[in-house]
């Protein structure tokens, strides 16, 4: 059995589960290319460790690639296409914890600046459509994904909230928009509602009128992260990545509620809900530690310390 072949049953498989795979699918398809679609059995322990390790240092990317393979052949040695698993035999740990990048309020003026410069004829995303999704992704907290499903019908403008249906835990939720993130979306619902889109169709389309894909984003956010000379400084090897702007979100939501005097530990779980995690837990793995962050919590602890009431 070839492997592509093989990708195609299994894919089926767990899609006939419930499960979206989505992201598994292209890193299953990825690997059949890169084994040139060979039979099984002709694939040996160096393709897969090449496919999975590449050329630079362990990250998560790894381990996330070990597991979708270990996936596959655990599946097709239990229907009996194979006898064995080609994969390393140990998984080692990520050398470095990675830390999302933090965007400055700065930064975030500088990239919603600089995406007028990606308006073109020749563009396939816009940059009215780009400037929108990044608005989404900080302003609403959005995952890619969550960003790029949305219908117009998911948009009300009148009682300012996102309807994020069946989002990474196929859980649906409200979401509260400030007033700039509701005329932004209504600018732009109006120029989808000139082209008389149905209210099922995709909120956010390239020029062709096809929904974004997530490929497509994370390019022209790459072109957009040089144009507008977005950078990390910390000796971090991967650059900021679209899905930093969600966690930016949330430290800049932590921030101003030290700085409003607010009852930060009360307020976790609210914020959990907004980004759609299960519990604190999940959230609190989204505030990195920032030296604004930092300043506002030491202010709030000698505060407490010296007395002062803790609001």
């Amino acid at each position: 059995m070839k492997i592509s072949d093989a990708v195609t049953r299994y894919v089926a498989h767990r899609k006939a589960l419930g499960m979206r795979f989505g992201r598994q699918e292209r890193t299953l398809h990825s690997f059949a290319r890169h084994c040139s679609d060979t039979d099984l059995g002709n694939i040996a322990p160096e393709t897969v460790l090449g496919f999975i390790a590449g050329t630079g240092p362990v990250t998560l990317n790894w381990r996330t690639k070990y597991d979708t393979l270990h996936g596959l052949y655990r599946f097709l040695i239990a229907r009996g296409f194979t006898t064995h698993a080609p994969l390393p035999r140990s998984v080692p740990k990520p050398s470095v914890t990675f830390v999302p990048h933090i965007f400055s309020q700065e930064e975030l003026r500088r990239m919603i600046d600089a995406s007028d410069g990606c308006q073109s004829s020749k563009r396939i995303l816009q940059g009215f459509t780009l400037r929108t999704l990044l608005l989404l992704l900080y302003g609403a907290a959005l995952r890619l994904n969550e960003a790029l499903s949305l219908t117009l019908a998911d948009v009300d403008l009148g009682g300012r909230t996102l309807t994020v249906l069946e989002s990474k835990f196929y859980k649906t939720r409200l979401i509260p928009i400030d007033t700039d993130l509701c005329n932004v979306l209504s600018s732009y619902v109006a120029s989808r509602k000139k082209q008389r889109a149905a209210d099922d169709e995709p909120l956010l389309i390239t020029s062709q009128g096809k929904a974004v894909p997530d490929h497509l984003a994370r390019a022209a956010f790459r072109r957009l992260r040089i144009l507008a000379a977005i950078a990390r400084r910390d000796g971090t090897r991967q650059p900021p990545r679209l899905h930093d702007l969600r966690h930016s979100a949330a430290v800049h939501r932590l921030v101003n509620w030290y700085r409003s005097g607010r009852d930060v530990q009360r307020l976790l779980p609210r914020l959990a809900t907004f980004l759609g995690h299960i519990d604190v837990t999940s959230t609190q793995r989204y505030l990195t530690l920032t030296p604004e962050l930092l300043k506002e919590a030491s202010k709030r602890f000698e505060d407490y310390a010296m007395g002062g009431r803790h609001v």
